[in-house]
């Protein structure tokens, strides 16, 4: 284990040695493959531009999420920049190192993305950005090689079974009530929050190397791996997110169809509410490590993907923003 990590600094040091000049590009690759972007592009392609695509996104994103915080939580392997003060940390980040989320997103999404275009450029582009994401996480000093290996991987296993069972579930799922999806989401939810659980406790009382926070303090950030946000935020979303598609869908269903002016106003009016649901309730939602402030952290991410998938249409719906689908 220790040649491991051993070899992977040096890795790590290898990428940093090709300059400073490098950190500019790293750093915009890296946010193509980080969740506030896709959390930014995931509305913008359901409400105004092609909406199965944009909910294939938010399953995917949310899905993903989950994993990638249940496997660092399992694996518990420290960050290069915690284990050696010779790695530039260019970012800081407080959850533990592997898989990369970055590098696992970046393969999922990009990959649905290229998926719903269906043109060989789409492939080549997100193929690209895929390796290139992952390279400015081991750059930026937040990830090991085999880190990023590791990401690519759960991506590539993510995306294959959503592609290959997205079809027939969603056939299975148009003649179940809207009740039953609603429920159906849920009980993943659940299950993912009862998973979570289990591995946070598992690592009760877990105490991290003094090195490695006196690096990573340097760096800026404080490490804090073992919480349940990682696993309640995508949850919440997923059951949101779910349960919104459900409920449009049994009233006709949503298409990001119409003018460009009105696709834009769609988009300008939903980040509004998603702002308010988002910043706002967690202005007013505590924040302390309890089980009263997971609940509502819960109801507060599960609200954000209701507005999302189902909120926001119904809104465009009422104000002419958005056409409804024919019966």
């Amino acid at each position: 284990m220790e040649f491991i990590t051993a070899n992977g600094i040096d890795w790590v040091i290898a990428f940093q040695s090709l300059g400073g000049w490098l950190e500019l590009p790293m750093r915009l690759l890296t946010y193509l493959g980080s969740e506030d972007f896709f959390f930014i592009v995931l509305p913008l392609v359901y409400w105004s531009i092609d909406s199965r695509i944009g909910l294939q996104i938010a399953l995917v994103l949310s899905t993903s999420s989950i994993l990638n915080s249940i496997f660092k939580l399992a694996f518990a392997s420290p960050r290069p920049y915690w284990v050696s003060e010779q790695v530039r940390a260019y970012v800081a980040e407080s959850s533990f190192g592997i898989p990369s989320g970055h590098a696992q997103y970046a393969v999922a999404i990009w990959g649905v993305m290229a998926n719903g275009v269906r043109r060989r450029w789409a492939w080549i582009a997100a193929l690209v950005l895929m390796f290139l994401i992952g390279v400015s996480r081991v750059y930026l000093g937040v990830h090991f090689v085999q880190d990023v290996i590791a990401g690519w991987l759960i991506g590539a296993v993510i995306l294959g079974v959503f592609i290959g069972l997205w079809n027939p579930v969603a056939a299975w799922l148009s003649g179940r009530t809207a009740a039953l999806q609603i429920f159906l989401a849920f009980l993943v939810s659940l299950i993912a929050v009862i998973l979570g659980t289990w591995m946070v406790g598992r690592l009760d009382g877990y105490v991290l190397a003094q090195e490695w926070i006196d690096n990573a303090l340097r760096a800026g950030a404080e490490p804090d791996p073992v919480t349940m946000e990682g696993i309640l935020t995508p949850a919440g979303s997923f059951f949101g997110l779910a349960a919104g598609a459900a409920w449009i869908a049994s009233r006709g269903g949503y298409q990001a169809s119409g003018p460009v002016e009105k696709r834009a106003l769609r988009y300008i009016v939903g980040l509004i509410g998603v702002l308010i649901l988002w910043m706002g309730l967690g202005e007013v939602f505590p924040r302390e490590a309890n089980l009263v402030s997971y609940l509502l952290r819960y109801l507060r991410y599960s609200l954000v993907g209701f507005w999302v998938t189902a909120g926001a249409p119904w809104l465009f719906f009422h104000f002419k923003l958005a056409g409804r689908p024919k019966m």
